[in-house]
């Protein structure tokens, strides 16, 4: 991999981790059913593991946190490979402010990024 190549994945993942942050926050089941992977599973904070289907059917509730948001993003890059770390802050629904981190798996399928695995936990 050449270094423009790597700064040009670098660049398409920071994107897509905004637009998952953003599908989160906004429910917004069609840009997740363009970016996750067939083979797509999450581990969610309460412990259970939903895959794709579970997670769109999931996406489509309403949202009931507010204000999420990204924070010292790591993104890492092995190949065809990436894993992005982020820390999270949230309002809960009770106004409280809430915080957690996240860890998804990114895997280049042609030529584009899918995301493979999610897990997440709240503080």
């Amino acid at each position: 991999m050449t270094q423009s190549s790597i700064a040009a994945d670098m660049e398409v993942l920071h994107g897509l981790n905004r637009d998952y942050i953003a599908s989160v926050r906004n429910g917004d089941v069609r840009r997740f059913d363009e970016i996750l992977a067939e083979e797509f599973y999450c581990s969610n904070p309460d412990g259970s593991l939903i895959d794709r289907e579970g997670f769109l059917a999931q996406t489509a509730r309403p949202v009931t946190i507010a204000n999420l948001s990204a924070h010292d993003v790591v993104i890492r890059l092995f190949g065809d490979v990436a894993i992005i770390h982020a820390r999270t802050s949230y309002t809960s629904p009770n106004g409280d402010p809430g915080a957690g981190r996240y860890t998804d798996v990114w895997v280049r399928a042609g030529s584009g990024w899918r995301c493979v695995s999610a897990h997440v936990t709240r503080l």
